[in-house]
């Protein structure tokens, strides 16, 4: 899968379109996204919503697992946990995701969140699903 297979992916996603969630970087089983934090982002305190990043980090984690996958399958969230580390401020998130362990019928996946700000980079979320590998159609 090259980068431009994973850019028409996202693009066929309407709610990775909304919140502004674009891939960067592809390999085999991983795959960078970035997103441009905005007003909308945020919640009340000023920090991006935990939402925004848990979903970020989902579909980066779910293409992931979409590299790998077997021809005729989708991979699917069957489970998602996330862990926020600490708030997130700054000019843009970046997500890195990996696929641990990529099976017949799971694929299980880690991603890590970072917020950017001047130059720094700092850890603000850690995610991991379990994918489930489902026939298409």
């Amino acid at each position: 899968m090259d980068l431009d297979t994973v850019r028409g992916f996202f693009a066929q996603a309407p709610f990775m379109v909304d919140l502004g969630v674009e891939p960067v970087a592809v390999a085999p089983g991983k795959l960078s996204t970035k997103l441009v934090i905005a007003t909308r982002h945020l919640q009340h305190t000023g920090q991006v919503h935990a939402g925004v990043m848990a979903a970020m980090a989902d579909h980066t984690m779910g293409a992931a697992a979409q590299s790998l996958a077997p021809e005729g399958h989708w991979a699917l969230t069957a489970e998602l946990k996330t862990a926020q580390l600490r708030p997130a401020r700054g000019e843009r998130l970046v997500c890195e995701a990996v696929v641990l362990k990529a099976g017949r019928n799971l694929s299980f996946t880690e991603a890590e969140v970072y917020a950017e700000a001047a130059g720094q980079r700092t850890l603000v979320m850690k995610a991991s699903a379990t994918m489930a590998l489902a026939k298409a159609g």
